[in-house]
């Protein structure tokens, strides 16, 4: 899959201090970098990750949403995810990291738990 083919869009979050990544497409190995990238610029203390259009994880995607949650946690900010599909579901749970992250069924409960 070509790096043109995931795209992260960022918005403001309804509650202060709560931004949002949509990501559309997968994260593979030639779109984790720009992943990571919109990651580290987000400032906000609180980032949810919507996936609600990501249609399947693999190894470098597993491995670039624990990286975003390992550079939340160590800048004190909140992470989790949203719209995770039963295949994506189903990846991190066989790999072990489900209990990891924190996620929701739709942006606005993450908000309301992030707040």
């Amino acid at each position: 899959m070509a790096a043109e083919s995931m795209h992260v869009a960022g918005r403001a979050g309804a509650n202060a201090g709560v931004h949002i990544l949509s990501v559309k497409g997968a994260i593979t190995e030639a779109t984790a970098a720009a992943f990571q990238e919109a990651v580290r610029a987000v400032s906000a203390p609180g980032l949810i990750v919507d996936l609600s259009e990501v249609p399947w994880v693999d190894s470098m995607a597993v491995g670039a949403l624990v990286r975003a949650f390992v550079f939340c946690s160590k800048c004190g900010r909140k992470f989790a995810l949203v719209g995770l599909n039963p295949r994506v579901k189903n990846v991190l749970r066989m790999v072990g990291l489900d209990p990891l992250f924190k996620s929701y069924a739709t942006v606005a409960e993450a908000e309301s738990a992030l707040s």
